[in-house]
């Protein structure tokens, strides 16, 4: 008798996690962000959901975040942190959660390669995942009928900033001790998150 295949789903194991990042890159490409499941991506993985939810217990998010972004971070639970303290002092708490993930080691390598694929065209998926996990979490939180415009003008103030810090470099914001730049940019962002008259 020759060798009996193996039936059923692999289970986990070393390479398993590593594999499931990889199967989660082919599904957020291929089928964007809002397209894409669990489900599918451990179809692709060829393991069970249960497995990808085992090392990804946030879900969907935290898989992109890993497998995009390179980010061992749930959103849902760092969008969560920010708000716990209420919109009072949210603008620097959103500037220091941003940076510090960003200037982790390898960040700014990292985020280079998310704003050099969201150049590429492939800004659906990152947009996308932005606006569901974060953005639209931020606004539900935010008083005023104008809150979603506002919360956009926080994104693109966000955005400027990381790009002028990561991708173009431009000094002193590039270099700047991240606190510094906390202390500057947050009450800007506060000046938005807050109801006008």
């Amino acid at each position: 008798m020759g060798e009996q295949r193996q039936r059923g789903r692999r289970a986990g194991g070393a390479r398993a996690r590593a594999e499931i990042v990889a199967a989660a890159r082919v599904e957020f490409a291929e089928r964007g962000y809002d397209a894409a499941s669990v489900r599918g991506i451990a179809r692709t993985a060829g393991v069970d959901p249960a497995l990808v939810r085992y090392y990804f217990p946030g879900g969907k998010p935290e898989v992109f975040a890993v497998a995009v972004a390179d980010r061992p971070t749930d959103p849902s639970q760092v969008v969560a942190g920010l708000l716990a303290g209420g919109i009072d002092g949210l603008g620097e708490r959103l500037v220091a959660s941003v940076l510090d993930i960003w200037d982790a080691p390898g960040g700014r390598e990292q985020f280079r390669i998310v704003f050099g694929a969201a150049a590429a065209g492939q800004d659906t998926l990152v947009r996308d995942f932005l606006v569901r996990e974060v953005f639209v979490r931020v606004a539900a939180a935010m008083p005023g009928p104008d809150a979603p415009l506002r919360v956009s003008l926080v994104a693109s103030q966000v955005a400027g900033l990381l790009v002028a810090r990561y991708v173009l470099e431009v000094e002193p914001i590039a270099s700047a001790d991240a606190a510094e730049l906390v202390r500057r940019v947050g009450p800007v962002l506060q000046h938005y998150l807050e109801p006008s008259g």
